[in-house]
């Protein structure tokens, strides 16, 4: 699973909006449902709800890194603009 949660870590950005990257969720969970129909797997079948459950993990994985990346861009830039009060005031 590691290899989809990368392959849908680069299909968004944390430059994106929220709704952008449920946009690209939204495609995800469409494909696998495509995938699903090709193989004929009922929703109720057991396969088809685990994939459903580990393409819901992988989202919630990504939105966690997408989280603690803009988390700490905001740290960064605060210490940078205490940094730079603390240089302009001494």
């Amino acid at each position: 699973m590691s290899d989809f949660t990368d392959l849908v870590a680069r299909a968004v950005s944390p430059a994106m909006s929220r709704e952008e990257r449920e946009a690209v969720y939204q495609v995800v969970k469409q494909a696998m449902r495509r995938l699903q129909e090709r193989e004929e797997l009922q929703p109720d079948d057991p396969r088809a709800r685990l994939q459903g459950h580990l393409v819901e993990e992988t989202i919630r994985d990504v939105e966690a890194l997408v989280t603690r990346y803009l988390a700490r861009q905001t740290i960064l830039e605060a210490e940078r603009a205490n940094a730079a009060a603390a240089a302009s005031g001494a």
